[in-house]
C-alpha cells in the first residue's frame, strides 16, 4: 500500500506539474489517512498554498484542512488569517516577505493558508527541527514552477501530481509528463562531495578530480560572457542554479562538448526543451543529477479549470504506461 511506503519516510514532497493538478486534494486525503493511523504530521509549503481562489484563473480551489494535533509552518501574515484554533510552539528568527515563520500545533480542526520558507536552506531547517516536536512525517507542498527549490534534494519521498490542466488534449498531457519522467530518470553523478554541492546556492563550478572549483561565473545565463573560464579546470561542470536552453545551446557549439558533463542538483533545476537536450547529448555531452527523486506515486486530476476533461480511467491508464509507480485519481479515495 502506498501509505506504508510513505510512512517509511520522515519527509515527503507533494509536487504539482502545474496549477490545478490536484495537489491540495492529495494532501488533504493523505492527512486524513495519516490521522487515522495515529501519526503526528507537520506541513509547510514552498510558496503560498491553500487559498480559496486561484489568483490566476479566479476559480475556486480546495483549501487545506488540518486536524487536531497536526503541526504547520506558515508566515505570520497567514497565521493571523487561520481558520482554526492553534498554539504556537516556535517562532523563527528567519523572516520572509510575509513575516517570520510560525510553527504551531492545531488544537481544533480547521483551514489554513501555508506560506513557508523562502529558501531551500530555510525548508531544510524546518525539516530538521520537526523531530523536536515529535513529528512522524513532515510534508512539503510545492510546485515545479517554483524554481528556487529542489524538493527531491530535501525530502525522502515524492508524490507527483499531474492532470488535465497540463494541456487540452490527452496526447500532449502524456507527452509532457513523459518528458518530465525522462528527466527524473537521469543518472546520478558519483561524487563524495554531493552533500557539499547540494548546499551551494549560486554559481558554476568545475569538478576537478572530484573537488569543486569555483569558476566565478554567477549564473548559467552568463556563460557566453565567460567562455574562456568555463573549461579552464576541465569538462565536468556543476551548475548550482537552473539549467536552460541557452546554456546547453552554448555548450553544444563548443569543441569541448564531446567530453563535457553537466551536473545539476536534481530534475527540478532543468528547464530545457527535449530537442535541445537531444542535440546536446548527440554531440557527446552528458547530463547528470546529484540526486534522483524517490517517486512513490503519481496522482492525476482529470478535470481542468477550463472545463476540459479526460475520462478518469483513461488518464490513469495512460500515466501507468509512463510511470512504474502506483497512479491514482485524486478524487477517488484509493490512496490506502
Amino acid at each position: 500500500m502506498i501509505l506504508d511506503n510513505i510512512l517509511q519516510c520522515r519527509t515527503l514532497s507533494i509536487t504539482g506539474m502545474a496549477k490545478n493538478t490536484g495537489k491540495t486534494v492529495t494532501l488533504n486525503y493523505l492527512l486524513e489517512l495519516l490521522r487515522e493511523r495515529g501519526k503526528t504530521v507537520a506541513v509547510t509549503s514552498i510558496g503560498i498554498d491553500g487559498e480559496k481562489t486561484d489568483q490566476v484563473t479566479q476559480t475556486e480551489k480546495p483549501e487545506i484542512e488540518l486536524y487536531e494535533g497536526t503541526l504547520f509552518v506558515t508566515s505570520e501574515y497567514h497565521y493571523r488569517q487561520r481558520q482554526l484554533l492553534s498554539e504556537i510552539v516556535d517562532l523563527s528568527e528567519e523572516s520572509t516577505s510575509l513575516g517570520r515563520l510560525v510553527t504551531a500545533r492545531v488544537l481544533q480542526a480547521g483551514k489554513v493558508i501555508l506560506s513557508g520558507p523562502a529558501t531551500t536552506g530555510g525548508v531544510r531547517k524546518v525539516l530538521d527541527r520537526m523531530g523536536e516536536f515529535g513529528v512522524d512525517l513532515t510534508i512539503v507542498d510545492g510546485a515545479l514552477s517554483r524554481k528556487s527549490h529542489a524538493a527531491p534534494t530535501i525530502t525522502d519521498g515524492l508524490i507527483l501530481s499531474t492532470g488535465a490542466a497540463i494541456a487540452p488534449d490527452l496526447n500532449t498531457i502524456v507527452k509532457k509528463t513523459s518528458e518530465l519522467h525522462d528527466l527524473m530518470q537521469l543518472p546520478e553523478y558519483e561524487t563524495d562531495k554531493a552533500d557539499e554541492l547540494l548546499q551551494v546556492e549560486n554559481g558554476i563550478f568545475a569538478l576537478e578530480e572530484g573537488n569543486p572549483v569555483s569558476l566565478n561565473i554567477p549564473s548559467s545565463l552568463l556563460s557566453d560572457k565567460y567562455k574562456t573560464e568555463l573549461f579552464s579546470h576541465g569538462n565536468q561542470l556543476f551548475i548550482s542554479g537552473i539549467l536552460t536552453d541557452m546554456m546547453l545551446n552554448f555548450l553544444k557549439m563548443q569543441p569541448e562538448v564531446k567530453n563535457a558533463a553537466v551536473i545539476v542538483k536534481d530534475f527540478t533545476k532543468i528547464f530545457v526543451s527535449p530537442m535541445t537536450l537531444r542535440l546536446f547529448l548527440s554531440k557527446g555531452g552528458r547530463l547528470y543529477v546529484l540526486k534522483r527523486p524517490n517517486l512513490l506515486a503519481v496522482t492525476v486530476n482529470p478535470i481542468a479549470p477550463s472545463g476540459f476533461s479526460v475520462p478518469s480511467e483513461v488518464l490513469v491508464k495512460a500515466m501507468e504506461r509512463v510511470f512504474d509507480v502506483p497512479v491514482y485519481d485524486v478524487r477517488c479515495e484509493t490512496l490506502s
